[in-house]
């Protein structure tokens, strides 16, 4: 081991070699049994210098250091020498090194060392009892920070030439994070663009996030420092935002990430040097969030989403247990249907069976077309009819007032809206089709679905927990806000919204997505994820379409079996799953509000058709000769008959 005997101290000096723990790992694998001593966020330097006062990095690869004391200093001040002569910044007279600054006394030709404040003439910098060079013709002093700042560089895995550190302290953006800083940066002479700042320089490459960030936010594994973000591998993950700030990445840009989770975060908000995961500033969902409102004062608060199915905003609004009239039989005439109807409030010999998608069962509700999961419900009596109702759609009130979208006139129930072919309307809100009941102004020929006709003021959302989410619509130049499900635009559409934060939810999908729904492809719930799972190795390709989606818009994932589905290709209507629509990849599903299955007479042909939707095997349309998939569809199952509602003639 090399010794050194320098004049500032009494004991020998050994050198120390230092390993720098930068090391570029860009890979998707990750070594499960790591070491997690190896992920300390903040191992950066291992002492002071005594002679420059600054910090020993591993950069620096060696120093000098006493055995028997807590005695350190760089290299380059070790080894610095006692007179210089020609220094590049100070050239032509001699310089010495001393520990304050020196005043000659020409009367008795002596140099005093004075122990006062004094100013470095290159960095400007005021020191007290700091070694300096100083040249006593010209009454110059420099410390030794910027005696040897030519030999003050490193080797850093992010650039490929020497980096040179700047002479002075300074402010500028840093080319690791892309923000502003002050203080010390690193150049390269090569490349003059190149700089970076001294603590980004020194990042650690692995960064365990749970126990630094107050619960803000967290990830159960280690986040590797990568140092771009190239425009394909974002495209490829699909342009992936940063888990705390909900901001996008820019290419050449440093960051963190775990690639097996799909969770990736800027450099200054993975190491917590930005408040933007503070909860009264935070996006979107990313982090925790603080509770901003008391129940006791929204003690009818709609909690989304909701459990299963067999729950919906109209069960909410109108069922109440305590006061529920229970009727053996009531008019069909009010909801526009020719027979009475009777309550089922028992199941008797197989004659019904209640809405069951893993026994490939559907029964729904013509009223507000959702699943009928319980008793008691209404039904038609006659018994090929299949006409049924929720026993809350049976207490609909006939008209609104004042309603939200449409205040100017009254909103009517209509069981089946005139003027429609088959009463198939678009709602005015989730802009879905229906050929359930509506709420309508003729009018103005605006209609919308039950559900819709009874959006809450303020409802709650467990992907934006603990804040009130208020019932808006965006305005005409609200383009830049998106919808946290779909990432498409909310510009003049009806949602809810969190004030505080940068959260956006359309209708359908805070109302029409339940928490867990059951499929026929699988025999475990699947739960409705709002980001990418945990440890999922692979890529995401929907079970049901074999199509790659996007993970940071909602899905359904089943965890034992790691399967997926678009929340488009989860329907809760048997006949549709053998070709599902998706909406821009990744929607509710198109025909969600639609009752496919009854006959119906048309004009010109002599066979009842179906009411169902069109598959890729109908082929074309026999009037228009357009194909007849993802459309509905009147289809006969005796010959090779089909046509789109639109175009079919239907008797008056």
């Amino acid at each position: 081991m090399e010794q050194l005997k320098h004049f500032s101290h009494e004991h020998l000096l050994n050198l120390i070699q230092l390993h720098p723990d930068h090391n570029n790992e860009n890979s998707d694998k990750e070594d499960e049994d790591e070491d997690k001593d190896d992920l300390v966020v903040e191992d950066r330097h291992v002492g002071k210098c005594k002679m420059c006062k600054e910090e020993i990095y591993s950069f620096h690869l060696c120093y000098y250091s006493c055995k028997d004391c807590d005695y350190s200093m760089h290299e380059f001040c070790a080894k610095l020498p006692t007179t210089q002569q020609n220094h590049p910044l100070h050239p032509g007279h001699n310089l010495t090194l001393s520990e304050g600054y020196q005043l000659h006394d020409p009367d008795i030709n002596f140099i005093y060392n004075v122990d006062s404040e004094w100013k470095c003439d290159i960095c400007k910098g005021n020191q007290k009892r700091f070694y300096n060079y100083h040249c006593s013709i010209c009454k110059f002093n420099m410390d030794i920070i910027c005696a040897t700042m030519s030999k003050q560089k490193m080797d850093h895995p992010s650039h490929p030439h020497q980096l040179q550190r700047y002479f002075r302290q300074m402010m500028s953006r840093c080319n690791a994070c892309g923000n502003e800083h002050s203080g010390s940066f690193y150049h390269c002479n090569t490349c003059s663009c190149f700089m970076i700042h001294l603590n980004c320089a020194l990042l650690p490459a692995k960064l365990l996030i749970q126990e630094s960030t107050n619960e803000s936010f967290s990830h159960p594994h280690s986040l590797t420092l990568t140092y771009s973000f190239p425009y394909i591998e974002q495209k490829a993950k699909f342009f992936p935002r940063c888990r705390v700030c909900n901001g996008f990445f820019s290419a050449c840009l440093w960051h963190y990430g775990c690639n097996k989770c799909r969770y990736y975060a800027h450099v200054d908000c993975a190491t917590s040097k930005r408040e933007a995961f503070m909860s009264i500033l935070m996006r979107a969902g990313l982090g925790k969030t603080y509770k901003n409102f008391k129940d006791n004062d929204h003690p009818n608060l709609i909690r989304c989403p909701f459990p299963d199915e067999s729950v919906n905003l109209l069960m909410h609004n109108f069922i109440n247990k305590g006061e529920l009239i229970i009727k053996g039989k009531i008019d069909g005439e009010r909801f526009s249907h020719e027979h009475p109807l009777i309550l089922f409030d028992t199941l008797l010999n197989g004659s019904i069976s209640l809405h069951d998608p893993m026994k490939k069962v559907e029964l729904l509700c013509d009223g507000c077309v959702r699943p009928i999961t319980a008793l008691p419900f209404y039904k038609c009596s006659e018994h090929d009819c299949g006409f049924v109702l929720h026993e809350w759609c049976t207490r609909l009130p006939s008209e609104i007032q004042d309603h939200h979208d449409h205040p100017e006139h009254t909103l009517v129930l209509m069981p089946k809206v005139p003027r429609k072919s088959l009463g198939i309307y678009f709602c005015k809100i989730c802009l879905l089709p229906s050929n359930g009941f509506a709420y309508g102004c003729l009018q103005c020929e605006y209609y919308v679905d039950t559900n819709c006709g009874f959006i809450p003021d303020v409802i709650t959302h467990e992907a934006h927990p603990n804040h009130l989410l208020l019932r808006f619509k965006a305005p005409v130049d609200q383009y830049v806000r998106a919808c946290k499900a779909c990432r498409f635009s909310m510009a003049k559409r009806l949602g809810f919204h969190c004030p505080a934060c940068d959260f956006y939810l359309h209708t359908k999908y805070a109302l029409l997505l339940p928490r867990t729904i059951r499929h026929k492809y699988d025999e475990h719930p699947l739960s409705l994820r709002y980001s990418p799972v945990e440890n999922h190795i692979s890529e995401y390709f929907c079970d049901i379409c074999e199509d790659e989606f996007n993970p940071t818009k909602w899905f359904y994932h089943c965890s034992t079996c790691a399967s997926s589905m678009h929340t488009a290709c989860a329907p809760l209507k048997l006949q549709c799953e053998q070709s599902t629509y998706s909406e821009y990849n990744s929607s509710t599903f198109v025909f969600s509000n639609v009752k496919f299955g009854r006959t119906h007479e048309i004009m010109g042909h002599p066979h009842p058709l179906t009411f169902v939707q069109g598959i890729s095997d109908d082929g074309q349309c026999s009037v228009c000769n357009e194909r007849l998939q993802y459309h509905t569809v009147l289809k006969c199952f005796r010959c090779k008959f089909a046509l789109h509602v639109r175009c079919a003639i239907l008797p008056t």
